[in-house]
């Protein structure tokens, strides 16, 4: 892991447990209190997006370990037809690249477009669109953060508080499976 890396995520979880965990559902007492990240932290085997209930779970052997409040894209209602629709894309994905350095509070790739999504835009003589991710709010905001916090307001990624952000980043492993569901 690089150096800059590690700093971000001991500084962000320094914070995190100084602060109050806006998470869903709260990290067992032990997971604060080991000395290594690794440790404190479990990991997920699998994401899920609920997009009606606005809600992303980090799961382990089909059991929940953290739930998440999200936001999704303007328009979140089906699944994601073409670039500029504002929808957040449904169906199996992978959690693929990591960028400590987005205009958001990191950001994890999901691997939208597959196969399929090319072909559906194509038929249509349009571009499936990409760059769909999960992350945190945006450096350099345009609104108050009640808005960031309450409405959805992406063009089609999921989007986290950065407290969360931070968790979903050190519990989700490179290649992780993520299922977005209506």
């Amino acid at each position: 892991m690089p150096r800059n890396i590690v700093v971000l995520v001991t500084a962000s979880l320094g914070l995190i447990c100084a602060a109050t965990v806006r998470a869903e559902t709260p990290l067992q007492s032990s997971a604060l209190v080991s000395t290594s990240v690794e440790a404190a932290l479990p990991l997920a085997d699998k994401v899920v997006v609920r997009k009606g209930e606005r809600k992303l779970y980090l799961m382990n052997n089909g059991a929940p370990l953290r739930t998440f409040k999200i936001a999704l894209g303007l328009r979140p209602e089906g699944h994601k037809q073409f670039e500029g629709d504002f929808r957040t894309p449904e169906g199996s994905y992978r959690l693929t690249r990591r960028n400590p350095n987005s205009e958001y509070f990191l950001s994890i790739l999901v691997d939208y477009p597959n196969d399929q999504d090319m072909k559906r835009a194509r038929t249509q003589g349009l571009r499936p669109g990409g760059a769909i991710m999960i992350h945190g709010q945006p450096n350099m905001p345009k609104k108050t953060r009640d808005y960031y916090s309450n409405v959805d307001w992406t063009e089609g990624c999921i989007a986290v508080s950065n407290s969360d952000m931070v968790e979903i980043w050190l519990m989700t492993p490179p290649d992780t499976p993520i299922e977005i569901l209506p």
